[in-house]
């Protein structure tokens, strides 16, 4: 290798994520340079021989034997071939060749009429540890199932399991919904509420789909109304969980729920909750986000795309008073080499009222969505957003199906009126555990292109600003430019934002510092 002391920088803390390995693949991902500047690209080294080349921060090693310890490092490549030495390797090992518990073993037929709950929940109560409940090509109509321990859910490609538009084959439980533990269907996916005990390494694999009906189900449930609606995947008290090459779609409400559930990774899966693959408009849905994790801590999201109703991913913990008294943070995410296509990007909350913090979403890009970002914390959560960066993203919008409301203000969104048709950004209320913080959020080499509204926008209360807000080489063009209320600690180094209809910058109580 020819060596340059000016690349002679290698990828930092490169990892196996968690949960991410199976009995033939393992996922790693790693950090950029220091300088990445001219970085071109990775070389991936499995035992010693070149695997493979990614141009992203992340690889996916597959078609590798089962029980087995294999040795990886990654260098990375300048612009003019310089391959710089990586003295970082690490060793992991596959799983044990699962077990397999074919649903067909167990009465499931494919015939889009026949509902097969009892044969597919069968296969999984039969499922050995470590074992792999397989659903073949074909498409498979169930109600809720429910997932254990130590088991895989693969869908084979081709093979749809197909959400029964029935709201008898889903049953009342309490979940957490909208922040609040109530009465809502079971989802088409599930884990049975553990209350004494958590649930252990669950992993949902696959090139198949698992669409919950959700066009059909939402207007049964909605008669009925039992209880609120079910999602797609709904996992809870799960250490361990990793989804990996799936496609979830059409649910009648949030697609994936991920709650109180830590060390997660998923791995190059798409969530449609707008249209179908083939851009055909599901009907009768609303709030419909892509991923929620939810309380939930220790989460790697990569190698993803999302296509969202409402917000592709939403970082919550809980809403008001009761997701005070739980007090489980939403922590330690990462989300990099993802695409969002339509709905309002990555949020954090507005139920984060047992906190948020430590999130990183880097090398990403959004197509025709409204924002990147909305950090969303009204009167009344308490808590605090803390440790929030968005690095090297770039925002196209040219879609009008959305501008500017109470509910998404702009492509650069952090909003303590949430919600709000009118505020007085003046009108200060007392200070009490409802009143939340939002402090140390950065944005980084973002680009934003957008028609829908204001390009940037951040309002804190006049009780509780914003605190300590950094814009670093920002370029921002938008209907209305920038617009700041309440903010302690604003910093902006090397931004540029531009109006097609306004002035460009308009500030209010805001401290700024340019650099």
């Amino acid at each position: 290798m020819e060596k340059n002391n000016k690349y002679d920088i290698v990828p930092l803390n490169l990892k196996s994520p968690p949960a991410s390995q199976t009995d033939t693949s393992i996922a790693l991902i790693w950090d950029k340079p220091s300088d990445s500047l001219e970085i071109v690209c990775y070389h991936v080294f499995v035992n010693g021989t070149i695997h493979g080349i990614s141009t992203s921060t992340d690889y996916t090693i597959s078609s590798l034997e089962s029980s087995k310890e294999y040795e990886a490092y990654v260098c990375s490549v300048s612009m003019n071939g310089i391959v710089s030495p990586s003295s970082l390797t690490i060793k992991i090992s596959t799983k044990p060749k699962a077990e397999i518990f074919d649903i067909t073993a167990f009465g499931a037929v494919a015939d889009n009429l026949t509902i097969n709950t009892k044969a597919i929940q069968a296969a999984i109560d039969a499922c050995a540890p470590g074992g792999k409940v397989y659903v073949p090509k074909g498409t498979f109509v169930t109600g809720a199932i429910f997932l254990k321990s130590n088991m895989t859910l693969y869908v084979e490609k081709e093979g749809v399991l197909l959400g029964s538009d029935n709201p008898s084959d889903y049953p009342v439980m309490t979940y957490r919904w909208e922040g609040r533990e109530q009465l809502c269907y079971a989802s088409l996916v599930n884990t049975k509420d553990c209350q004494e005990s958590r649930l252990e390494n669950i992993t949902i694999d696959g090139e198949g789909k698992i669409d919950a009906n959700g066009s059909a189900l939402f207007i049964n449930e909605m008669r009925e109304m039992k209880g609120y609606r079910g999602r797609a995947v709904c996992l809870r008290n799960v250490d361990h969980v990793y989804m990996k090459d799936i496609t979830v779609r059409q649910s009648p409400a949030w697609c994936v729920h991920l709650i109180y559930c830590n060390h997660i990774s998923v791995n190059n899966i798409e969530i449609h909750t707008k249209n179908d693959e083939y851009g055909k408009r599901y009907e009768h849905i609303f709030n419909g986000d892509g991923l929620n994790p939810d309380s939930s801590s220790d989460v790697y999201i990569f190698n993803s795309m999302i296509a969202s109703q409402d917000d592709c991913i939403a970082i919550k913990s809980g809403r008001d008073e009761e997701g005070r008294r739980v007090g489980i943070p939403s922590e330690n995410i990462r989300i990099t080499n993802c695409s969002f296509k339509c709905g309002f990007g990555i949020a954090m909350g507005s139920e984060m009222a047992g906190g948020v913090r430590n999130v990183l979403i880097k090398d990403c890009t959004f197509e025709n969505s409204f924002s990147i970002a909305t950090v969303k914390a009204p009167r009344g959560r308490g808590a605090r957003i803390d440790n929030i960066r968005y690095e090297d993203c770039k925002l196209i919008n040219y879609d009008l199906d959305h501008e500017d409301c109470k509910w998404f203000r702009g492509a650069i969104n952090i909003d303590q009126f949430y919600s709000h048709d009118e505020y007085d950004p003046d009108l200060k209320e007392e200070v009490n555990e409802g009143t939340p913080v939002i402090q140390n959020i950065f944005f980084k080499n973002i680009v934003l292109d957008t028609y829908g509204g204001n390009a940037i926008f951040l309002a804190g209360l006049p009780e509780s600003p914003l605190q300590n807000i950094y814009l670093e080489n920002v370029t921002a063009i938008g209907k209305y430019g920038l617009k700041a209320y309440n903010v302690q600690g604003f910093v902006m180094k090397n931004v540029l934002v531009n109006s097609r209809n306004d002035e460009a910058y308009m500030f209010h109580s805001a401290e700024l510092t340019k650099e």
